[in-house]
């Protein structure tokens, strides 16, 4: 962030602790997922747009990914990050894609998480992926095509990451929130808020930040946030992510990122 124009504004009820809360801030890439009325057998979208379903891109002599019974697995998500505006530490092309089997999509170790540096984008792709049925999307966490409009903007931290940590003077997040009349609380509760789809930011959970359990992961970066839409949610108004070392994220290593999902 640059300059003041760069921050969120801070309501009264946090006036106090500015200073601290600014320093906190930082900058995402808002996703806004937008829903097509079409089969994913007829996906408008080229290869290497960004998308939620559809088609990927995948260069015809690579082998395509498989799940553990050697079943052609599908695209859930595809970033290409030559479409987004430019976000410290994270690549400015190339394609991620995070690809689901068709069933027991919940083991959250069943997923693969592949990237596509620039140059790959050169090589011939797959065209023809009647391979995949249409059935096979029918009991994913997505059902519709969706394309997507990337906006920069400013993430304020929440409870739910555990790499947001702030006192209030002498009393912590949830004392301090419980101290607030209705009024200020709804500004409180407006102000911490981690939801939506995002590239970057702080990351918003239901049951509990899983790098919070782990000295190896504990800071790691967010890569992708699917949140719950009309047509996406993983279980019980759940929430899909993809974390990654950032000192691998540094050099577009993302052989060790992983993916995790928890729900009501």
């Amino acid at each position: 962030m640059n300059s003041n124009e760069d921050k969120v504004v801070i309501p009264s009820v946090l006036k106090d602790f500015e200073d601290g809360l600014v320093k906190l801030q930082r900058e995402y890439i808002s996703v806004e997922a937008i829903p097509l009325n079409c089969k994913v057998s007829t996906d408008p979208l080229s290869l290497t747009r960004s998308k939620f379903l559809g088609f990927p891109f995948y260069p015809i002599d690579s082998e395509y990914p498989k799940d553990k019974a050697g079943s052609p697995m599908v695209l859930l998500a595809q970033i290409n990050f030559s479409e987004l505006p430019k976000l410290e530490g994270f690549p400015s092309s190339g394609l991620l894609q995070l690809f689901f089997p068709t069933d027991d999509w919940w083991d959250m170790d069943s997923g693969k998480i592949i990237f596509h540096k620039s140059s790959d984008l050169d090589k011939s792709p797959i065209t023809d992926f009647s391979f995949i049925h249409e059935n096979s999307y029918d009991e994913l966490p997505i059902n519709k095509i969706h394309e997507m409009v990337f906006k920069k903007a400013i993430d304020t931290g929440c409870s739910e990451d555990s790499q947001f940590s702030f006192m209030f003077g002498s009393k912590d997040y949830w004392d301090f929130e419980d101290s607030l009349n209705e009024i200020d609380k709804d500004e409180f509760d407006n102000y911490f808020s981690c939801t939506g789809h995002k590239i970057g930011g702080y990351a918003d959970f239901t049951q509990g930040d899983p790098r919070d359990y782990s000295k190896q992961q504990k800071n790691d970066v967010q890569l992708l946030q699917i949140d719950v839409d009309d047509h996406i949610m993983f279980g019980d108004s759940g929430v899909g992510h993809i974390f990654i070392n950032p000192e691998d994220l540094k050099v577009e290593n993302f052989v060790n990122a992983y993916f995790y999902w928890d729900c009501c």
